[in-house]
């Protein structure tokens, strides 16, 4: 198992999505968020169920940086009950486990 994360979130507009993902890699929260179009989601709400369209963030980081990254996306996100769920790495290339770490360091890339 790795200190390594995936950080799944959703968007409602591209617009967004694109402001997320650009804030979480801007402050080192992320290494790399992938912007997921064209995803439908059903889900309850107030006791109805409901369907829209929106935008995925995929975002890899590390175990350590998650309350930071948490803390930003609930203060940045408009949604009332954002959607902020971490799911661990267990492996990978070596040389991409360790670019994240880089990356969200500040000590390269």
């Amino acid at each position: 198992m790795t200190n390594k994360i995936v950080v799944l979130s959703t968007c409602g507009s591209e617009a967004e999505a694109e402001s997320l993902a650009r804030a979480l890699v801007e402050e080192r929260l992320a290494a790399c968020v992938n912007v997921v179009r064209g995803v439908r989601s059903v889900y309850r709400w107030q006791g109805a169920v409901e369907a829209a369209d929106e935008v995925l963030l995929v975002i890899k980081s590390t175990a350590d940086r998650f309350p930071d990254l948490r803390e930003k996306l609930q203060k940045l996100h408009s949604y009332e009950v954002p959607e902020v769920v971490a799911i661990p790495v267990a492996d990978g290339t070596e040389s991409y486990l360790r670019w994240i770490d880089e990356c969200v360091s500040g000590e390269g890339a």
